[in-house]
């Protein structure tokens, strides 16, 4: 009996470990692609400033502020997720107890977000695949020719929303069972 216990206390530390590791990950990607928000602010200024000020202008520079606008889209959706700073209807939420907001937050997880991201991975997988087969460049003279990568966000995005699943369930279930008064990262 004490080895089942254990073994049981040992699964549990194994999932912490997971779930801290994927915590991680999802607010080191959504941090460091927040940087990105400052160069495309910088681009977009300089490229109104070249356009209009000095009637010059490039296609690959427009197309970069497409690329990194992508970037931070795509790839920061899954922190906004964990820091609890998404959209969401306030009328099943706000003003409700922390047990009712994560039963709120584990049935949007469930049947929501999960479902939409492998659906989004198995239907992206072969646009994505295609790019890469032709090593798909920009259909304009002096584009980017990285189309493939920018379409490889798209994968990206449902598998950092699946990881941070991984994440949010355990931490709705936690709410729920313990009644825990603190569902969010906001602190971590």
């Amino acid at each position: 009996m004490e080895d089942q216990g254990v073994e049981v206390n040992r699964v549990v530390s194994r999932l912490a470990t997971f779930q801290r590791l994927v915590a991680n990950v999802v607010s080191g990607i959504g941090r460091g692609v927040s940087w990105l928000l400052l160069a495309l602010v910088v681009m977009i200024f300089s490229v109104v400033v070249l356009r209009y000020g000095f009637n010059l202008g490039w296609v690959w520079l427009q197309e970069l502020t497409v690329y990194l606008h992508s970037a931070v889209f795509l790839l920061a959706i899954a922190w906004a997720f964990q820091l609890d700073e998404h959209v969401r209807v306030d009328i099943f939420y706000r003003g409700k107890s922390p047990r009712h907001q994560a039963w709120v937050n584990l049935l949007g997880t469930a049947l929501l977000v999960v479902p939409f991201s492998v659906y989004l991975f198995l239907m992206g997988w072969d646009y994505v695949a295609a790019s890469w087969l032709v090593m798909e460049g920009s259909r304009e003279a002096g584009g980017l020719n990285f189309v493939y990568l920018l379409k490889s966000l798209m994968l990206l995005l449902p598998v950092l929303l699946l990881l941070q699943a991984c994440d949010t369930i355990p931490r709705c279930i936690a709410v729920i069972r313990k009644n825990q008064d603190d569902l969010s990262l906001k602190g971590a």
